[in-house]
């Protein structure tokens, strides 16, 4: 059969500029780019960084014109149907030989090889996504490009590539329309591909890579989307010839996009002539193997992360679902809420949250201990993971929690001040104003709000607490922001709850009103984006944490997340978000602070050690080792 693809390699000439995905499939092809020898250290590099879109299967030494572990009696001046030539970082003409190419007379023609400018050449085989494409049809995936008879669609992008040396370029990515229900199976299919650029790292629509039309494809063909597709994208091989481009290297010489090196290697994800883990995922193990989560339909995005990672966060989420004050929260419980909402807390560079339930409003302050614990946890972490993080507080509670924060940092519960500011809705276009740079809706300041045990607006505007006592004169119009948010692109939202008075809950509505005493009072009527129900909400906060911590250390999380670039952690940054993870001990300093402001238990108003009436110790210590021993099992 090798003697069969070798034969079909050496007549590529004679075909004219085609897209061998069609014609070849079941076998690994090969994006090329060659180098003068100087530069070819920089660009190996630059693989090494990008391993995503540059799977290098092999780097010749100069002059060298086969390759002898992809494919036997190769000659990679005959072996492509068309070539590239590139001058001073411009692309002069197309040839179908380099056969004897010379830099003096600048012709393909066939004539006298010349020996000493090839020896001054580097060639460069990385994988191709064509070598999937075979591996999808056996899924019963439809192919779009090929069922069309079309290249596949190429598209530069506004996500910038790790530098190395002189190269530098934004990541191209291909297109693949693949029906929704069918995107797990796409992505398991292309994860155990790893040389032939993986699984997809990005899912939906095309202005998040910074693509303004789908239909113009940079290279390549447009391919259309059928009823029920999702855009879904891959990292490009094409990222090598934007490399050449913008390197201005005096000559180089690439395949034509669609044009490929043909090997002799099976596509099969067995193969074992390179390592698994080229792009820093061991697609080898089944535990690995990505899911895909739909975040959001407005724009349209779905995440990924790997089946461990998620069925450790789904632990979590039964863990803070448990009830030990009988406040009937299971019955609000809804499935992997927990998991979306770490998903888009972990995509987001800018969080805004909010906290503050004024339940005892016969006492000063009127605050209760659940949340603000919650609300540091979730706080510490993201700033630990590199996000900016703003708390959004009621205006009379400036001063105290100013010095709440001051003396969390103090203690070390924080690793830095959290900046505080205060909303209190004045005027119709305050939220947007708020949450826009100059009120315009394309330019969001937050990617993501989160409140965590806020007192939440119920149908007939006022805000109750659990014995359905209006405490509106106590709380800012926050809810506000959740609202306008809805109607913001790129801004998703989260509200944890015990109770389903919270702000957020209004996810769960109709739940609450149902289930919960006195619900059709006391219901919060302002949904969020995702809605985490827990027996105390604190521990809501704890999990958020966690999940951040396991998402951030998910090989197939972090490599969607990073658009397979730039993948690895150092040990310090794992050192420091294993440091920032929620302890006993740290949480119950924070308790303390709380109860030295005066602040109450919330079902008791005990000014003590306890939350929602459950003591520290046993119940919430309890609940927190639970959380970390799960993270870091």
């Amino acid at each position: 059969m090798q003697t069969a693809v070798g034969a079909a390699r050496r007549s590529l000439r004679h075909l004219g500029r085609v897209s061998h995905s069609a014609m070849y499939s079941g076998y690994q092809q090969a994006n090329v780019v060659i180098l003068p020898a100087h530069l070819a250290d920089d660009f190996e590099a630059f693989c090494h960084k990008n391993p995503a879109p540059l799977p290098l299967l092999y780097r010749s030494q100069p002059g060298e014109t086969s390759c002898p572990p992809l494919a036997k009696n190769a000659n990679i001046r005959t072996d492509i149907s068309q070539y590239c030539v590139y001058k001073e970082g411009r692309m002069v003409k197309t040839v179908s030989s380099l056969q004897g190419y010379s830099p003096e007379s600048g012709s393909g023609s066939e004539q006298a090889a010349d020996p000493g400018f090839w020896s001054s050449m580097v060639c460069f085989y990385q994988g191709c996504s064509f070598g999937f494409e075979g591996r999808l049809k056996e899924a019963g995936v439809p192919v779009r490009n090929v069922e069309q008879g079309r290249n596949v669609s190429m598209y530069r992008t506004s996500v910038p590539c790790v530098p190395a040396g002189v190269f530098r370029c934004p990541l191209v990515v291909t297109m693949r329309p693949v029906p929704a229900a069918m995107l797990d199976t796409v992505v398991e299919v292309t994860h155990l591909n790893p040389l032939a650029h993986g699984a997809p790292v990005h899912i939906g629509d095309p202005a998040l890579l910074g693509i303004p039309d789908i239909s113009s494809p940079h290279y390549g063909d447009g391919v259309e989307l059928q009823p029920g597709d999702v855009p879904v994208f891959w990292a490009c091989g094409v990222t090598a010839i934007e490399a050449v481009l913008s390197s201005k290297p005096p000559l180089a010489f690439s395949h034509s996009p669609g044009c490929m090196f043909l090997t002799d290697i099976p596509d099969s994800s067995t193969s074992t002539h390179k390592p698994l883990t080229c792009d820093g995922v061991d697609s080898s193990d089944p535990e690995m193997t990505p899911l895909s989560f739909l975040m959001s339909d407005h724009p349209l995005w779905y995440s990924l992360a790997s089946k461990r990672s998620v069925e450790k966060i789904r632990q979590l989420e039964t863990i803070i679902g448990e009830d030990p004050g009988q406040r009937g929260i299971k019955a609000l419980f809804v499935q992997d809420e927990l998991l979306r909402s770490c998903l888009a807390l972990s995509h987001a560079s800018s969080v805004a949250i909010t906290t503050g339930f004024p339940t005892h409003f016969m006492h000063n302050p009127p605050d209760e201990t659940d949340g603000p614990p919650g609300a540091i946890a979730i706080a510490t972490m993201l700033m630990s993971l590199g996000k900016q993080v703003t708390m959004v507080i009621d205006k009379r509670d400036v001063e105290m929690n100013q010095a709440i924060i001051d003396e969390a940092v103090r203690k070390g519960v924080l690793k830095s001040a959290v900046p505080l500011v205060t909303f209190e809705g004045s005027g119709p276009d305050a939220a947007l104003d708020f949450l826009c740079h100059n009120g315009d809706p394309s330019k969001p300041r937050y990617d993501h709000l989160l409140a965590i045990e806020r007192s939440g607006r119920a149908a007939d505007g006022n805000y109750y607490n659990m014995r359905a006592i209006n405490i509106k004169h106590l709380v800012d119009p926050i809810d506000d922001l959740f609202i306008a948010a809805k109607n913001i692109p790129g801004i998703t939202t989260t509200g944890v709850g015990d109770g389903g008075n919270e702000l957020g809950m209004g996810k769960v509505r109709e739940k609450v009103v149902n289930l919960m005493p006195k619900g059709d009072l006391i219901a919060c009527d302002v949904p969020a984006d995702y809605a985490i129900t827990a027996g105390v909400s604190n521990w809501g906060g704890y999990a958020v944490a966690c999940g951040l911590y396991l998402l951030h250390t998910c090989p197939s999380h972090q490599r969607y997340l990073k658009k397979g670039l730039g993948l690895t952690t150092s040990q310090d940054q794992l050192q420091d978000w294993i440091a920032n993870l929620p302890s006993v001990d740290k949480e119950e300093s924070i308790l303390a602070t709380l109860m030295d402001f005066g602040i109450r238990s919330g079902k008791t108003g005990n000014l003590a050690m306890e939350v929602d009436g459950l003591t520290f110790h046993p119940t919430h210590s309890d609940i927190i080792r639970r959380l970390v021993e799960a993270t870091q099992g």
